[in-house]
């Protein structure tokens, strides 16, 4: 008797708890229930911490190249030394192979360097306004981008971890920016289209689907010619941003069209107007909230084909151009199939694409069943 009595108790105080929650709290909890979401959320959340800190956690100038270590392999870091924990690297001592005349690189075992942490390299402004020179790892009694390459380096011989970092930087923002922008215009426009209906209606649709209809490497190809080769990679930055953002918010826009179509008769859009509610109220206070799970789902479903948009067109050419620095970028020394074969390691760039866009599909499913807690 005592035992049921206590269990009454404690489910009546949850169903108290459920029945006093904000709506953020309810999706809160329901959020957390999801363990795929909750670790994709932290993958996500450590690209940005990388976006921020880019060039703390690279050790190397991605600029600076030596055409002597061209095509060096990932070099692997020891952590242990003696059984005790105390990473370090060998040094790799470079030779000509008579019979191919190439540079090839071994590790000299005779040296061991220290791998330390928050060690000193090459000057850096941290957040673009503190000057700094410390770096994530760095190693004792060398210059780092002498000694050290933890993913190789590329056909320049620039190492390519740190180039990965800003590279992040630079995809990473772009697919934030540009989801930004057309959610914006997607929720605006396509929440005027269903709600005004009649002339408003029609020209926005027009004009959704006259986007729609440009086929889009044509449209790429023709942007890309009419870029100035004179513009620095700022402008192209954000020109690019831009133009996906342009062309990425026709879907979210049918998306709330059809939402608002269907809410429009409802009677709590009826008593808000009969209050003497203006449009964007209506709009933004009381219809776009009752389908947040929709907007959610549409917005982290649009972030990945930001991203692999970017890096779709600079890895053919049309996106952003060397010296810039994003995955796209990274990926066009990828284009040889030779070079793939033997140089397996220049495609680490498209794994990370790979792993940021399973964690966004995977964090939206989580946000999506979230957004409709009591459903």
């Amino acid at each position: 008797m005592a035992t049921a009595t206590a269990t009454e108790g404690i489910a009546a105080a949850a169903e108290e708890r459920v029945s006093v929650a904000t709506q953020w709290q309810l999706m809160w909890w329901r959020f957390r229930k999801h363990r795929l979401a909750m670790v994709s959320g932290a993958l996500i959340l450590g690209l940005y911490v990388v976006v921020v800190g880019a060039d703390f956690f690279a050790y190397a100038d991605p600029l600076a190249g030596d055409a002597q270590r061209s095509l060096i392999r990932p070099q692997p870091v020891h952590l242990f030394d003696g059984g005790a924990f105390r990473p370090f690297v060998y040094p790799l001592k470079g030779v000509r192979d008579p019979n191919t005349f190439q540079r090839v690189y071994t590790l000299d075992r005779t040296t061991k360097l220290p791998v330390r942490l928050f060690a000193r390299g090459f000057s850096y402004r941290l957040f673009g306004v503190i000057p700094a020179d410390r770096h994530l790892v760095g190693v004792e009694g060398a210059r780092a981008e002498d000694t050290m390459f933890v993913l190789g380096t590329d056909v320049q011989g620039r190492d390519l971890w740190s180039r990965l970092m800003y590279a992040t930087r630079t995809s990473m923002t772009i697919g934030l920016l540009a989801v930004s922008l057309s959610l914006c215009l997607g929720v605006i426009l396509g929440g005027l289209s269903g709600f005004h209906m009649g002339l408003v209606d029609t020209v926005i649709q027009r004009v959704i689907e006259v986007i729609r209809s440009i086929p889009t490497i044509p449209l790429w190809m023709g942007l890309a010619a009419a870029m100035p080769q004179t513009w620095s990679v700022t402008r192209v930055y954000f020109a690019i941003t831009i133009i996906i953002s342009f062309i990425g918010w026709t879907e979210l826009a049918r998306v709330v069209r059809g939402r608002f179509l269907a809410l429009r008769q409802e009677d709590f859009v009826t008593a808000a107007e009969v209050s003497g509610c203006s449009t964007p109220r209506i709009i933004f206070r009381h219809m776009v909230p009752s389908f947040l799970s929709h907007i959610i789902a549409a917005t982290t479903l649009a972030l990945p084909a930001m991203i692999i948009s970017e890096t779709s067109l600079s890895f053919l050419g049309l996106g952003l151009r060397p010296p810039a620095l994003s995955w796209g970028v990274l990926l066009q020394q990828a284009q040889n199939i030779q070079t793939v074969a033997l140089s397996p390691w220049l495609m680490s760039p498209a794994a990370l694409v790979i792993v940021a866009v399973l964690a966004f599909n995977f964090l939206g499913d989580g946000l999506r069943d979230a957004a409709d807690p009591y459903g």
